[in-house]
């Protein structure tokens, strides 16, 4: 009982210092590849860079403590990352306050859902998500993830639109009218250094090599080069009175999301009151302010796309200051100083004392130094509400990936796992990872690799890899400031690659055509919704439940007959000769109310079909279970068969199928001497009263005659 509550332990069975050896050179591999690779993945999510290190510090730790898998490596994963993102930004602006806390907020409630079915010994609700979906979803996401990262390589900024394929229709345009050169060469060598440490030697950490080459490129090139500026050192009057115009626009959205506010506390209060006339007038009020606000982002998204698309031109001044043109349009006399800048534009009011000018690529910047601070995140009901189909979304696919992993590590180290136990370490490692300040964590492939390779024994690699990241917060932090975000993006291209598995969906389709086009409509739903994440997997979702309830209620039902190998077969799928006389039917399924009405249409299509037929053998070798509906139905198919002159018996019944025609009486009217242990024996005891005065030579069945 302590085991199972205190699953770590057991750890410590024969535990020596080899082991101990083993498990903290393979917390430190893991940590080296883990601390740049999170900080990727936060960005995927929403989130800035720092806060991969933050869900790089709790998670891996719990996880591993009260999980069973002894090499599971959990934290910021590429899937769960595109997931927070796609669940939060119809909420908030991402990197914002709000933004953050909600995806705090979202960790906690991952973490209930999954604590709850571990606890309550539901894993096997995972199996929802069937493979085909997964495999369909997972190269949609990895394609998805490739492509959001296209901005960063190419220096470029857009806005997102309602759709992902036309966000990255603004990256191509806004790419084909100004790239970077220098970022792009900087993510170019990220890919180059990886790819080639990969293919040298695997044991290199060749993420870790990546950044740290580039990190000290980008430090020593200068390759940031950001400015503050007043509005007056900008000599363009246009981008004046677009940035004017800008700030109004903005200033107009914030006044709006306010009256918003207000008018949905004011139609709580009407809905309360019970006053149509109050809840009518208050409907047209919101309406109005919608109409207004989505007027106003347009016209701010237009400005900004049109601030972002300037360049311009810098000119220094004798104090040092810049002064800054048109691009190829300084006065004469001057000289330019070789850059190509650009304003800095976001979501947010521009202060126009103190404009960021960009000169250079973009870099991480400020990594606050420290642990966060542990505190239970806020909570909003309201929120909370929004997130939950997001949150056991999540909580289902980060647990299959997690337990995918963990299964195909086991099955190499002959370590049992325990689903329950998992979902219990990964709910427990999402709880106090949001007391930590994390975002939604799961178990990750490429980490639990490193770590079975690197020879981890127990899950204290685990441990060292969480106190490696503690020490990196401490005292490395100032050192990422240089650090390129081309790099990140990168460092996540290159690890969704790994995702894409085309033969996926050739499997899918060899094993049944159907699982093949619901791997397929999954992918073309993801990509098509896309940052709409969950509608492609519920359309994958709704797709393989039809697909389940339509084989329930249409199972195979066969008629059988004597092969080559004097084995009985489905005569139409061998193509053999039926007997005249005696239908073998096979009825491959549960008889329940979905499908009890189809067998009673398939026995009366054999009554049909054949005016010779004087018996039927139902097999029910198939039929594992039985309710009323199928009771009810299987007695009416008695009375329809003897009442036409015909008569019926069943064979292969098993024990809960029996109980049920013994608790039903209906055992009785078919008669216990018409119900046959096996197929051969119904067939010996019907075959000849059944052909007597017949006219059929040589019949198919009478082989099993010759050998009793």
């Amino acid at each position: 009982m302590l085991s199972r509550i205190i699953p770590f332990i057991g750890w410590f069975k024969g535990y020596n210092m080899a082991a101990l050896r083993a498990d903290a050179i393979a917390g430190l591999t893991v940590a080296l590849v883990l601390i740049p690779q999170s900080m990727a993945y936060a960005q995927l999510a929403g989130m800035p860079a720092y806060y991969g290190l933050y869900a790089s510090f709790l998670p891996p730790l719990v996880a591993a403590l009260f999980g069973s898998s002894r090499q599971l490596a959990t934290g910021p994963v590429a899937v769960v990352s595109l997931m927070t993102a796609a669940s939060l930004e119809p909420l908030a602006t991402a990197g914002s306050e709000g933004y953050i806390a909600y995806a705090i907020l979202l960790a906690l409630m991952v973490g209930i859902f999954q604590l709850l079915l571990g606890v309550l010994k539901l894993g096997l609700v995972v199996n929802f998500l069937s493979h085909p979906v997964v495999n369909g979803f997972t190269n949609a996401a990895a394609i998805i993830i490739a492509s959001s990262q296209l901005s960063k390589m190419f220096g470029v900024y857009v806005d997102k639109a309602d759709h992902h394929y036309e966000t990255i229709i603004r990256v191509v345009e806004s790419a084909v009218h100004y790239t970077h050169w220098p970022t792009l060469a900087m993510g170019a060598l990220a890919f180059g250094i990886m790819i080639f440490l990969k293919r040298v030697n695997p044991k290199i950490p060749n993420v870790l090599v990546a950044v740290v080459v580039t990190t000290a490129l980008s430090w020593g090139l200068g390759f940031n080069h950001d400015v503050k500026a007043p509005l007056d050192a900008i000599r363009v009057p246009a981008m004046h009175d677009a940035i004017n115009g800008f700030n109004t626009a903005v200033v107009g959205i914030e006044d709006l999301a306010m009256q918003r506010t207000a008018l949905g506390k004011s139609m709580k209060e009407a809905e309360k009151s019970g006053d149509p006339v109050g809840i009518l007038d208050i409907q047209h009020d919101q309406s109005v302010v919608n109409v207004k606000m989505a007027r106003l982002k347009l016209q701010a998204h237009e400005l900004r796309a049109g601030l972002r698309e300037t360049l311009l031109t810098g000119v220094e001044q004798a104090d040092g200051s810049l002064l800054f043109f048109a691009k190829d349009a300084i006065p004469a006399g001057m000289t330019s100083d070789g850059r190509t800048w650009r304003i800095k534009v976001g979501n947010g009011r521009l202060d126009t004392a103190s404009l960021k000018m960009m000169g250079g690529g973009a870099v991480v910047g400020s990594v606050p130094s420290g642990i966060p601070s542990i505190s239970a995140p806020s909570l909003d009901l309201e929120v909370m509400l929004h997130l939950v189909p997001f949150a056991a979304i999540i909580s289902l696919l980060g647990f299959m990936e997690a337990i995918s992993i963990a299964k195909a590590m086991a099955a190499k180290t002959g370590q049992r796992l325990d689903p329950n136990q998992e979902l219990i370490g990964q709910g427990l490692a999402n709880i106090l990872g949001a007391c930590g300040k994390s975002y939604p964590a799961s178990g990750s492939f490429s980490r639990s690799a490193v770590n079975l390779q690197a020879g981890a024994v127990t899950g204290m690699s685990s441990v060292f890899t969480s106190l490696m990241v503690v020490v990196a917060l401490l005292f490395f932090t100032p050192l990422l400031y240089h650090l390129p975000q081309a790099v990140l993006a990168a460092v996540i291209m290159m690890a969704v690659i790994g995702l894409i598995n085309a033969s996926g969906f050739i499997h899918a389709w060899k094993a049944q055509w159907y699982d093949g086009a619901i791997s397929i409509l999954s992918f073309i739903c993801t990509l098509a919704f896309a940052p709409h994440l969950d509608k492609g997997i519920m359309v994958g979702v709704v797709l393989s439940l039809l697909v389940f309830l339509y084989k329930s209620m249409r199972p195979r039902v066969a008629t059988l007959s004597r092969s080559e190998d004097k084995s009985l077969r489905d005569a139409t799928a061998f193509g053999l000769r039926e007997c005249r006389h005696i239908a073998l039917v096979r009825f491959d399924g549960p008889l329940f109310f979905a499908n009890a009405s189809f067998l009673e249409d398939q026995i009366t299509e054999r009554m049909m079909g054949n005016d010779k037929l004087r018996h039927i053998i139902i097999v029910a070798n198939g039929i594992n279970d039985m309710d009323a509906s199928g009771e009810e139905a299987l007695s009416l198919i008695v009375d329809r068969v003897r009442s036409s002159g015909l008569d019926i018996s069943l064979c292969g019944v098993n024990e809960s199928v029996m109980a049920v025609l013994e608790r039903t009486h209906l055992l009785e009217k078919i008669g216990r001497d018409h119900v046959y242990a096996t197929m051969e024996n119904a067939i010996c005891a019907t075959h000849e009263s059944a052909h007597h005065d017949g006219q059929e030579d040589n019949c198919p069945l009478t082989t099993v005659c010759r050998l009793a």
